[in-house]
Formats: structure tokens, C-alpha cells, sequence
């Protein structure tokens, strides 16, 4: 009895130090998230003032108000409009091309395949710097900046990334339900869009979660090829808030950076299952 009283109190020790732990370490990632959400609500002159409380002295609501009142004739259902659709349609791009470039690496045979598949894997070395201007002299030539194409155009094209994820899954789906169709009079586009794209759903949930994270986050890319505030999404627009020559209102900036987390949480919120199931690789499990 007495070596299992010890066993238990060493167990609940260690249960406690565990989750001690991660308490601290969830309160530290939490924390600028949660001093923005606070700030929101607080005066221009009490957000520094005042920084390390979380509870504002006076309870405010017009920063939200101001903030979405934008610039001049441009608010922020303007900018909310311009990420949804730079974001969903380069999304939807990236993902299907990915999945039918993974399909073709992994179960269609053709000369030079593995030496084409580490040349697109060398891609995802090359840092966007490396990029950044032969891209913007192609798109400058085509006509392409001030508009929405070059931030979504590229996206068609396969993502790398999202490529060998989705490579890595269909390796792991057994051959045996390809055979078993061709058998059938199946071809490789019946294959691929009845066998394949089911199984592959949960690679297919998390390249599209990470896909819209990275285009809805994405500043540098509007930046440089978009000119016009009415074309800005939301990162650009909150850059606007700030302005040295002039006072900086920051409540409204914090408002609004709070309003555009709101769709990235809720997708997370709701598709979170998928990042595991689909990173896991874990194809059929019998």
C-alpha cells in the first residue's frame, strides 16, 4: 500500500507541474492577443498609459466604429471584401492544382519524375526575396500590377508545400483500390476525382486552411503590386493607420486588427481536426 501511495502522489505531482506548465505557456501566447482585444477597447491616451492592465478603465466601443469608417471613401468592408476574395480564390486554386500535380508524382508514371519532383522540392528553398523581382518585372510586363492577378495567378500554378503533402498521403492510400478500378474500366481522371480525392480529403482541408491563412495574413505581395486603397486588403489597410506626420490612432488600428482575426479563429475553430488529420499522413487505416 505504501509503494502505490507513492506511485499516485508521484503521478499527481507530476500531473500538477505538467499542467502548471502549459497553463504558463498558453498565458504567454495568449497574452498579446488578449492585451490586443483589451486595447480595443480602451483610449488612445490609456492604451500605453495603461499597458500592462488587461481591464480598461472605461468600457469603449467607437474605436470599432471609427476603424471601420476606413480612409476617405474606403471602409473596411471594402478591405474585408478584397481578402475574402484574394484569399478564397487563390485558395481554391492552390489546393486543386497541388492535389492533381500530387496525384501525377505519385501514381502516374513518366520520364524524369524524380528528377522533377526534387526540382519542386528545391522550390521550397528559394526565399520569396530570391523572387520578388524577376516576379514583379513579368507581371509589371503583362500588366498585372494595381491588380488582384499576380497575388492569385502565381497560387495556380501548384504550391509546393501543399504538393508533397498531398504526396506523401497518396503514397500511404493502397494501389490496390487503383487496380481494382482500372479492373473496372476506370481511367486515371475517373480514379483520381472518385478514389482519390475522397480519401484525400483531410490533406485536402489542410492545405486549403493553411492556403487562406497565408493569403489573409499576407502584406508584402499588396504591398508591392497594389497602389490603389480601394484595391487594399485588410494587412495594407491597417498599415494605413498608422502615420508619423500625423497622430496615430491606434485604438481604431487595434479594433480593427481584432475584427480581422475573427475569420481566421472561426475557420480554425471549426477545421482544426483536419490540420492533424491531414499532416498525420495516415491514409486508410484497416
Amino acid at each position: 500500500n505504501g509503494i502505490r501511495i507513492m506511485v499516485i502522489r508521484k503521478k499527481t505531482i507530476n500531473s500538477i507541474v505538467f499542467h502548471t506548465f502549459c497553463f504558463l505557456l498558453a498565458v504567454a501566447m495568449l497574452y498579446p492577443v488578449l492585451w490586443l482585444i483589451s486595447s480595443s477597447f480602451k483610449e488612445n491616451t490609456e492604451i500605453f498609459k495603461n499597458a500592462k492592465s488587461l481591464i480598461p478603465k472605461k468600457l469603449i466601443f467607437h474605436n470599432y466604429t471609427e476603424g471601420w469608417k476606413g480612409f476617405g471613401n474606403t471602409t473596411f468592408t471594402i478591405f474585408f471584401k478584397n481578402s475574402f476574395i484574394i484569399s478564397i480564390v487563390s485558395t481554391i486554386g492552390a489546393v486543386a492544382v497541388s492535389a492533381v500535380v500530387a496525384y501525377g508524382f505519385s501514381r502516374v508514371k513518366f520520364k524524369g519524375q524524380k528528377f522533377w519532383f526534387s526540382c519542386m522540392l528545391l522550390t521550397m528553398m528559394l526565399p520569396y526575396q530570391v523572387l520578388m523581382i524577376p516576379q514583379y518585372i513579368i507581371f509589371s510586363k503583362l500588366g498585372w500590377v494595381n491588380t488582384f492577378l499576380p497575388l492569385i495567378v502565381p497560387k495556380f500554378m501548384g504550391v509546393p508545400f501543399f504538393i508533397f503533402l498531398m504526396r506523401q498521403f497518396i503514397q500511404s492510400i493502397p494501389r490496390e483500390l487503383d487496380e481494382a478500378a482500372v479492373i473496372d474500366g476506370c481511367n486515371k481522371f475517373y480514379i483520381f476525382f472518385r478514389i482519390i480525392v475522397p480519401l484525400l480529403s483531410p490533406a485536402i482541408f489542410t492545405s486549403a486552411i493553411f492556403s487562406f491563412y497565408w493569403s489573409w495574413a499576407d502584406f508584402l505581395g499588396p504591398l508591392i503590386y497594389l497602389n490603389e486603397p480601394k484595391l487594399y486588403p485588410i494587412p495594407t489597410a491597417l498599415r494605413m493607420f498608422a502615420d508619423p506626420s500625423t497622430l496615430t490612432n491606434w485604438g481604431a488600428m487595434f479594433a480593427m486588427s481584432v475584427l480581422s482575426l475573427v475569420p481566421v479563429f472561426l475557420i480554425f475553430l471549426f477545421f482544426q481536426k483536419y490540420i492533424v488529420e491531414g499532416i498525420s499522413t495516415s491514409g486508410i487505416k484497416g
